[in-house]
């Protein structure tokens, strides 16, 4: 008889913000989880912040490898790459590797790199002007 192949090894996605110290701050965060639970059935999705904030990300991390996830795609909800992605979270992630080894930890680009993130933004620049602005009546 061959050899079955293994299950495949369950996926979550972590959402990884800055944090702030007023609470309102993370409600847009709050709706875009919810979003993508609805589009991910089945998958976890989790928030997790640098600062200010809880669940930080080793914490978040630690949840979803106790709940036996093999596999997080860390998706920095940031408009770009400053100091933060670039020293910050690959520390964090090098440490939780150290103390998760059997999961495997990958990062996106920042969300505000992506040229489809900016098309959605230039649109909505765009949208919010006034109509006497952009030529209507």
């Amino acid at each position: 008889m061959p050899p079955t192949a293994a299950p495949p090894r369950r996926q979550a996605l972590v959402l990884f913000a800055h944090g702030a110290r007023d609470v309102r701050w993370r409600e847009p965060f709050d709706r875009l989880a919810r979003k993508l639970c609805a589009a991910l059935p089945g998958t976890p999705v989790r928030l997790a912040f640098l600062e200010l904030m809880s669940p930080q990300l080793p914490e978040a991390l630690a949840e979803l490898a106790s709940a036996g996830i093999g596999e997080v795609t860390v998706v920095p909800v940031f408009f770009g790459q400053g100091g933060h992605l670039r020293r910050d979270l690959p520390a964090l992630v090098d440490t939780c590797r150290q103390q998760y080894p059997a999961l495997s930890i990958r990062c996106a680009a920042a969300v505000g790199e992506d040229d489809s993130v900016l098309d959605a933004i230039a649109a909505y620049c765009v949208a919010s002007l006034a109509p006497a602005a952009t030529g209507g009546a």
